[in-house]
């Protein structure tokens, strides 16, 4: 077998391993006590409380937390706990926040190709889950600058801790993320939902800074005299009602609310954080070669194999087809072996691509490469 392509793609695949990181790999910065280093999404949330077994602490810029592997981790914003249970992993996302999502993700769908795909399943979750939905919008509300642009991560500062903190004692009824999203996010003159009554007690701007003030009250503006139409005849000393009003509406408008991140916001975070680590997990495999070519005349079984950078593939799944069966045929496959063995079924000129659909064995991700096969005379 003669590929067309040399080791050139292995060292490319070496470099971008190493300058990537090893999102979810063997190297996640452990220390002497075997103790690992995960992240609570691939971008990190900041300023969260974790705690595990054995260890306990604060998320770093990053969203960094330690554990040691078999433990379950906790989650707290401030004293408002948010999930409990949830398997330590390299990297955690809100769809492993929850057992039923949990459970859900061990079922891939099916693409057209007739494939296996972790995808097809986190974006359903994603659009029907009312759990993953609201808390994914809740953090995003506590975001300092909240809105996230691709590549950052979430930053909750200690100075919302401290607000949120103080507010939260205060609450009728406490903050259940497993409420519909409607009832979550239910907001009216005088109605809120729990979690719209803590954002709301909670400023975003420094301290000191109007916004942070009480707003000037109806009968306040009311009872103020109207700004006469002159400059001249006004007294900076004096609040007029125009100014009272206006200030009490920028006030207002600064105030937070789970629907200051909609729907569509939070959906998109979530695709984009799950992209990132299904990107990196496919950098992390290879093939030996893209394309490989035969003559017409060899009808010897051919074997690819699923290679690991820095590592042995350990594979809990594994299927492959030829996206044309009458020019090249797989003939078996087999995750023990982390191989595709397959033969050429037809004439020169001929060629077919061997789509190999791969499931490491400590995530629910299935990866997917291909072989260009083509037929020489």
């Amino acid at each position: 077998m003669r590929s067309v392509h040399l080791k050139t793609g292995y060292f490319l695949l070496m470099s971008t391993f190493v300058l990537a990181g090893c999102l979810g790999g063997d190297g996640n910065g452990g220390r002497g006590d075997g103790s690992k280093v995960g992240q609570i999404t691939p971008t990190g949330i900041s300023g969260l409380t974790y705690q595990t077994a054995s260890r306990s602490g604060t998320t770093g810029e990053e969203g960094q937390y330690r554990y040691f592997p078999g433990e379950e981790l906790s989650l707290l914003v401030g004293d408002l706990s948010l999930v409990s249970g949830v398997p330590v992993e390299p990297v955690v996302t809100p769809l492993e926040f929850f057992e039923p999502e949990r459970d859900a993700l061990k079922i891939a769908g099916t693409t057209e190709e007739g494939l296996q795909s972790h995808r097809i399943t986190e974006q359903q979750l994603i659009q029907t889950s009312d759990s993953v939905i609201n808390l994914t919008r809740f953090l995003l509300a506590l975001n300092w600058r909240l809105r996230v642009s691709d590549g950052n991560g979430v930053e909750i500062r200690q100075r919302v801790i401290d607000q949120l903190n103080a507010t939260l004692p205060t609450l009728p009824e406490p903050i259940d993320f497993n409420v519909s999203r409607g009832e979550f996010a239910f907001e009216e003159e005088d109605a809120l939902s729990p979690a719209n009554q803590l954002l709301a007690e909670i400023c975003f701007y420094p301290p000191g800074d109007e916004l942070c003030e009480e707003p000037p009250t109806l009968e306040r503006i009311e009872n103020a005299p109207p700004r006469p139409e002159d400059p001249e005849d006004r007294d900076p000393e004096v609040e007029y009602s125009e100014d009272l009003q206006a200030k009490r509406d920028r006030i207002l408008k600064s105030i937070r609310s789970i629907d200051s991140v909609d729907v569509e916001t939070a959906e998109g975070y979530l695709t984009r954080e799950l992209d990132i680590i299904s990107t990196e997990l496919g950098k992390r495999y290879y093939l030996k070669e893209f394309v490989a070519q035969f003559p017409e005349s060899d009808t010897s079984i051919k074997t690819v194999r699923v290679r690991k950078i820095a590592g042995t593939p350990e594979l809990a799944d594994i299927e492959a087809i030829s996206t044309r069966p009458d020019d090249v045929e797989v003939h078996s496959f087999g995750w023990q072996s982390a191989s595709v063995e397959y033969f050429l079924a037809g004439e020169a000129p001929g060629e077919s691509e061997l789509l190999i659909n791969f499931k490491p064995d400590d995530t629910y991700r299935w990866v997917k490469k291909s072989l260009r096969v083509v037929i020489t005379p």
